[in-house]
């Protein structure tokens, strides 16, 4: 895993005086300046607003423009950066104007930054959520996934982002910019493991890096089941699907208990299909590779689990992962077969590319020895979701009216959105089989 992340902080003084390779400040629609954009246009003589006037940049949202070296600022640069209108802006173009930010300094090849646009954050966010969203724009834009490269890129581009703020809030920011950090690296990790090639990412190398957040957290438990441990617990829908691979499978249990002891705790579910070639039900060749990505429930486990271990959240959190890989052979589940889930329940599969429903059935019901006040299963299950919602939200389904709204709420929040979608009754004389 990259090692390489950029390093954030918070400072404090006037935009003007601080020393960076760049200062960052905000210019609205309307060539408005942001008051650090002010402070700095003063300190030069006027220069930012002279140049403005000819029309290099009007403030709309994501436009960037670099001024290097102005007479009286501190900084070796200054980089000017479009809010948009500031009674406008929301969530999505405060992510994006941190987001041009850093494309336009990695093209400059700063190595560290002075952002000076907290003050402009969107009007009924707080200082702590501005920064905390800041901290996932700048991380996601300077993401990349290159271990495997000969070649690497030697130039490292960004090493390190201040935030500026005053000194009463540049103190109380700290906790938020701890988190924000630790949920970029839960973010990263979940990315780094979905980019891994399935020779690589297989159901054991998943084990062991649930067994690495063990060592590095001391609040992490992490057991690993073999398929003789889920033969004995009658797991035979999970264990169907991956007959056909020779990679066995492997059922990881997390264990995070930092809340209420006797508390219960809220339990994730993740697809961990390593790869899904559709089995003998195969699926097309073309995009075949992307299949590799059909364990990214599973890595947002681990990521979920990671954050909160980093950040000490006081919660109960159980996080259980069904790994296998779905692949055709002699050994392989064929469409026709029926066969027995760990509740008893027997399942005609008619598509063996079907699978994830079949090795989540077996996970969700491990999930209820643990009495769970809430169960949230994340998975990768059918590209008809990208056809109903294209590729912008998130398929939601659940039967907790509560669960489900706060579930949207925090979607919109972050800006990883949800949609729900139906639950009918209707849909339940679709499971019939006639045997």
């Amino acid at each position: 895993m990259r090692t390489d992340t950029v390093e954030y902080g918070i400072k404090s003084g006037s935009a003007h005086t601080l020393k960076s390779a760049c200062i960052v400040v905000g210019v609205h629609e309307g060539r408005k300046l942001t008051s650090s954009a002010q402070a700095i246009d003063e300190a030069s003589g006027g220069q930012v607003a002279q140049i403005l006037k000819r029309g290099d940049l009007e403030g709309k949202c994501g436009q960037t423009l670099l001024l290097p070296g102005l007479a009286g600022v501190a900084a070796e640069r200054v980089l000017l950066v479009g809010m948009g209108s500031a009674r406008d802006l929301d969530l999505k173009g405060w992510k994006k104007a941190h987001a041009e930010a850093v494309g336009a300094l990695a093209e400059r090849g700063a190595g560290d930054a002075a952002f000076c646009l907290l003050e402009a954050a969107p009007r009924g966010m707080d200082q702590a959520e501005a920064l905390r969203l800041a901290v996932l724009a700048i991380d996601e834009r300077d993401y990349r996934f290159d271990q495997f490269k000969r070649d690497k890129d030697s130039k490292r581009v960004l090493k390190r982002v201040n935030f500026v703020a005053g000194r009463k809030e540049a103190r109380e920011l700290e906790d938020a910019l701890r988190a924000a950090e630790a949920i970029a690296g839960g973010m990263r990790l979940t990315k780094d493991l979905a980019n891994m090639p399935a020779n690589v990412c297989t159901p054991s190398y998943l084990a062991d890096e649930a067994r690495r957040l063990s060592s590095l957290y001391s609040t992490v438990h992490t057991e690993v089941l073999d398929q003789s441990a889920m033969e004995q617990l009658g797991m035979g829908s999970l264990l169907a699907v991956a007959r056909g691979s020779v990679h066995p499978p492997r059922f990881i249990v997390l264990e995070y208990r930092q809340g209420p002891e006797g508390a219960k705790p809220a339990v994730l579910v993740g697809k961990g299909v390593t790869f899904d070639s559709g089995g003998i039900s195969l699926k097309p060749g073309e995009r075949m590779d992307e299949m590799k990505y059909d364990m990214s429930g599973a890595a947002a486990v681990l990521g979920v689990v990671a954050a909160c271990a980093e950040m000490k959240l006081p919660v109960n959190l159980v996080g259980i992962i069904p790994s296998v890989e779905n692949m055709p052979s002699g050994h392989a589940l064929k469409p026709g077969d029926i066969v027995t889930s760990m509740s008893g329940q027997t399942i005609e599969v008619l598509n063996t590319d079907a699978e994830g429903r079949l090795i989540l059935c077996d996970a969700l019901t491990y999930a209820e020895r643990y009495k769970p006040d809430a169960v949230v299963d994340m998975a990768t299950l059918t590209g008809a979701c990208v056809v109903a919602l294209a590729r912008f939200p998130s398929g939601l389904f659940g039967n907790h009216r509560p669960l489900v709204q706060a579930l949207l709420k925090a979607g919109d929040k972050s800006g990883d959105r949800a949609w729900e979608m139906p639950l009918w009754d209707d849909y339940q004389d679709l499971l019939k089989s006639n045997f």
